[in-house]
């Protein structure tokens, strides 16, 4: 018999701590608020742009985040951030979860992450003036080539660890590296193939520069709390879902992915 209640307080024990996690996890927060608080950067198409004259966004990670809204029954909120500060924005419950981000160990030090459902390499690119120029990775990392790249984004740190033999600039979001590049002001930047294919159709003088292959390929996940496994839990099964479902992959098609 004392055995038997030592057992049932244990089972209510775990019960009660479970039921408080659950209580303080944002995924409660956001059923009772009713609102989602979703951070992109709305530069990086064609997962997330955004359009400055209606502060509205667009792309794959908008309509994944409008839909992962549409199933909790609540409205969805997009909390403008940047590359450098998306993990400060979790961890300061700027908001919930972000869209597609490369899955680092810095960023993993501090935040947790989705299942990934993506994923990209990274390729380079510049002006058809100056492609002549180039013919591999180790074309770009000379002296007399200027490479630009975007603050805080894994690209930053790609092009360091690449690229230090060649001059680096690295501009301030919302600014990005290729925008540099389009202007004249840097000779290559690099980025993620999807972004890249997007850029090539959009700039017509943009060229991708030829290499014996591309590099670092990484899976896309989103960030959330570290320490929230109850709606890590809740993104990972509703991911789970969706991609048996098959909506991932026709969302990934319209935006060519």
């Amino acid at each position: 018999m004392k055995l038997i209640k030592i057992y049932i307080a244990a089972i209510l024990t775990l019960f009660m701590v479970n039921s408080s996690v659950a209580a303080e996890s944002v995924l409660n927060q956001i059923l009772s608020s009713g609102v989602l608080k979703a951070g992109t950067t709305g530069d990086f198409y064609p997962f997330s742009k955004r359009d400055t004259a209606t502060n509205s966004y667009e792309g794959y990670d908008i309509d994944i985040l409008n839909e992962l809204a549409k199933d909790l029954d609540v409205e969805i909120e997009f909390v403008a951030t940047d590359w450098k500060t998306l993990v400060n924005g979790i961890v300061s419950e700027k908001y919930y979860i972000t869209g597609s981000a490369s899955i680092k160990a810095s960023r993993m030090k501090a935040s947790g992450f989705s299942d990934p459902y993506t994923a990209v390499v990274t390729k380079a690119y510049t002006t058809d003036d100056k492609i002549d120029r180039f013919n591999g990775w180790d074309s770009i990392n000379q002296a007399d080539v200027h490479v630009a790249t975007t603050l805080g984004t894994s690209f930053e740190t790609q092009v360091e660890n690449w690229f230090a033999d060649a001059k680096i600039t690295k501009v301030e979001a919302p600014a990005r590296g290729y925008q540099e590049v389009l202007v004249g002001r840097a000779d290559v930047f690099v980025t993620s193939n999807i972004e890249g294919g997007s850029l090539l159709s959009k700039y017509p003088n943009l060229r991708e520069i030829p290499v014996e292959a591309p590099r670092a390929p990484v899976p896309l996940a989103m960030l959330l709390p570290q320490a929230d496994q109850v709606w890590i839990n809740y993104v990972n099964s509703w991911i789970k879902i969706k991609e048996a479902r098959g909506f991932f992959k026709a969302t990934a098609d319209k935006y060519g992915l």
